[in-house]
């Protein structure tokens, strides 16, 4: 709880990762990748409650043994085409009929594991001082968007109409990405039916490119455990 707002946390972990089977169990250091959002959002103090959003049973019963409340979802909200967005409303208005009176949502995605209990306090803080709607941690882009290209029956073209994918990095107008360490954001002010969990007045939490990684295969397993290991 903060400033007498209750706030909890949400970590959506389906059990159908293609990229790599059960990712969200597979080991990162030592432990399964749903642990680190887990033990992350325990360890801040401004989190009242931490909960797995799982369409599996193997998935919750290891989210348990780390100390997370477990809401099933339905196979609809499980598949690859489906929304976390989505997900979020139909878990909030469940937790309302049930009598939460929580104010903030926090969503921490498995796959970006290296976030402290520090950036989600500072993006809750933000969110709340800041007078915002939603708050979300970002990057510098792995690749300027102005050096993007497509290919039209074999022939290349900028991706962006009039960009100059040749300019020296630092006249590139500055480009970032999510991340998804950490979203913030008041689930009563979610417009219905919208994708994004960015809405209203918006805020941006950049963090160092460098504190950043995105598991999505196994070589970003590889290239993790090896940075644990430095």
């Amino acid at each position: 709880m903060i400033d007498g707002r209750r706030i909890i946390a949400v970590i959506p972990a389906r059990g159908g990762s293609k990229s790599v089977p059960y990712k969200n169990l597979h080991p990162l250091g030592g432990k399964p990748l749903i642990a680190w959002p887990i033990e992350s959002a325990l360890a801040s103090k401004e989190v009242d409650r931490v909960i797995v959003s799982t369409d599996s049973e193997r998935i919750a019963t290891t989210a348990r043994e780390f100390g997370a409340e477990i809401y099933s979802r339905a196979d609809e909200l499980a598949t690859d085409s489906a929304l976390v967005a989505d997900t979020l409303r139909e878990l909030w208005t469940r937790l309302r009929s049930e009598g939460e009176k929580a104010e903030i949502l926090v969503l921490l995605e498995a796959t970006s594991p290296f976030r402290s209990p520090g950036l989600i306090a500072r993006c809750v803080q933000r969110l709340i001082n800041e007078n915002l709607d939603s708050i979300a941690t970002f990057h510098e882009a792995d690749i300027n968007p102005q050096r993007v290209w497509k290919i039209d029956a074999g022939v290349p073209s900028p991706f962006i109409l009039g960009s100059v994918p040749w300019k020296p990095r630092q006249k590139l107008e500055p480009a970032f990405q999510l991340n998804g360490a950490v979203y913030a954001f008041y689930p009563d002010r979610l417009p219905a039916h919208s994708p994004s969990l960015l809405f209203g007045d918006m805020g941006a939490e950049i963090l160092p490119t460098d504190s950043v990684i995105d598991i999505d295969n196994l070589k970003d397993f590889k290239i993790a455990n090896a940075l644990l290991s430095t």
